[in-house]
């Protein structure tokens, strides 16, 4: 089950919402537990094993930990914490990792080891950093155990975010679990958040979508330099309405349940520098790894060798998390090198650069990184790269480009004004002009509504494409 279908807006949605305002609050957990398991066995009923095991053992294992910490029992309580970190990345491991590994192995090895390639539960690496995140905090003593089998229950399984994201960490919902409070004004916010991310997705993403698979299936000698750099532009556009799509549905289902969950994205495209880009994108996965990763290995306050270290670290670990293929760990590592340059030699640089020349950096290494994002291998990735640059590319402009480029230019144009916060923010400011305004405002979203619907009717299955990670 996906947010963008007509059955969970139309169906699923509607009748957990009811059956939530209508219970006491002692049970209003309870609904949204019962909720959550339903939505995650709804695709794959397998897997909901797996979340229940999830759920069970790392409950047990906070109360232990913490049991242990307040005997004294110092050594004890790290065990326990260390064993509860393997068993939760070997979870992870088997099911995401195992086949690359083998796969690899047998292009090594003069045998061949037979496997079975497994299908990846849907949102493992969301729900496994979520886990990791309360057992370190535990353990660290930043927060109090959960002894409470269904509030924890619910922390892991939520369904608004239990997809893809944003990872939320247990400190940030720890006392809105037991006490959070709805309202009205607060489920109108919420419904305007998910109808955005629905429109989003089904409306910008999809459509831009289109262009993207469709100049991805043309023959490698047909592809121009132009054609080459709109199909990449599309995905970039794809990947990011994409993917902010689901995190504002997130977001605004937690407003409806009375949850606020962090913002996931900061407009990223407007970026004057890598580092910026990665401040935001993803915000919660880049704070995961700042919190667990980076600082617990000294972060920049150690010497330049091992800040560099460190940097790589979590940047290989980063694109290792995004996929189990050599061009995710390259991508991560990619990053890794243009973040060292941009802090260690190309910073005094690049603050002497005007303001238009520094996007246009930005955006161009982004966009290069999402090649080796959406390509199959690594020499395809090369491959598409070389015809961007002209090596093996069809000319420099061809009919093909020019007939994407005639059919998308709009749509392109909506997508850039749709990037900034220029407009949202120019959209809001006009809405609050007059209170009369506001009925313009729900008119637009009502519109915007009723053309996803028509979309989603039509449509076949449209996954997120963050479902595969």
């Amino acid at each position: 089950m996906i947010f963008s279908s007509v059955f969970f807006v139309y169906v699923f949605l509607p009748i957990v919402l009811l059956a939530y305002f209508l219970v006491p609050r002692k049970f209003k957990n309870l609904v949204i537990l019962i909720a959550s398991l339903i939505f995650y066995a709804w695709g794959e009923p397998i897997y909901v094993v797996l979340m229940v095991f999830s759920i069970v053992y790392n409950y047990i294992t906070g109360i232990e930990i913490e049991y242990h910490r307040s005997e004294g029992q110092k050594r004890r309580a790290r065990t326990v914490f260390w064993i509860a970190v393997a068993v939760n990345l070997s979870v992870l491991g088997f099911f995401k990792y195992y086949g690359f590994l083998l796969q690899n192995l047998n292009r090594i090895l003069p045998v061949d080891i037979p496997y079975r390639a497994l299908p990846l539960p849907i949102g493992i690496s969301f729900y496994t950093f979520q886990t990791l995140s309360y057992v370190i905090d535990v353990y660290k003593g930043n927060v109090a155990v959960q002894k409470n089998l269904i509030y924890f229950g619910t922390y892991i399984s939520m369904f608004p975010q239990l997809i893809a994201g944003p990872i939320v960490r247990y400190a940030d919902v720890e006392q809105q679990l037991a006490n959070r409070r709805e309202s009205f004004s607060k489920i109108g916010n919420g419904i305007a958040w998910f109808l955005r991310g629905v429109g989003k997705k089904v409306l910008l993403a999809n459509n831009i979508g289109m262009a993207y698979d469709a100049i991805a299936a043309l023959p490698n000698q047909d592809v121009s330099v132009l054609t080459a750099w709109i199909g990449c532009a599309a995905y970039t556009f794809q990947i990011y309405f994409d993917f902010s799509g689901y995190s504002d549905m997130a977001i605004g289902l937690g407003k409806m349940f009375g949850f606020d969950f962090i913002k996931n994205f900061d407009y990223p495209y407007t970026s004057s520098s890598i580092t910026e880009f990665w401040r935001r994108w993803h915000m919660s996965l880049g704070t995961w790894f700042r919190e667990y990763v980076y600082i617990p290995l000294g972060g920049n306050r150690v010497s330049k060798g091992k800040n560099i270290r460190n940097i790589f670290v979590v940047w290989m670990l980063t694109g290792l998390w995004h996929g189990a293929a050599w061009n995710f760990i390259f991508w991560g590592l990619y990053y890794g090198v243009l973040l060292f340059l941009e802090k260690y030699l190309l910073k005094d640089v690049l603050e002497r650069l005007p303001g238009f020349v520094k996007h246009i950096y930005t955006m161009v290494f982004v966009m290069l990184g999402w090649v080796f994002f959406f390509s199959p291998s690594m020499g395809s990735a090369f491959r598409y790269i070389g015809r961007m640059f002209g090596i093996g590319a069809h000319g420099l402009v061809d009919a093909t480009a020019v007939y994407y480029l005639y059919n998308y230019i709009l749509l392109f144009v909506v997508l850039i004004l749709c990037s900034v916060p220029y407009t949202y923010r120019k959209f809001t400011r006009f809405m609050l002009q007059k209170k009369s305004y506001c009925g313009i405002a729900v008119a637009l979203y009502v519109v915007m509504f009723v053309l996803s619907t028509a979309y989603l009717v039509n449509a076949t299955y449209n996954p997120f494409l963050y479902f595969r990670f």
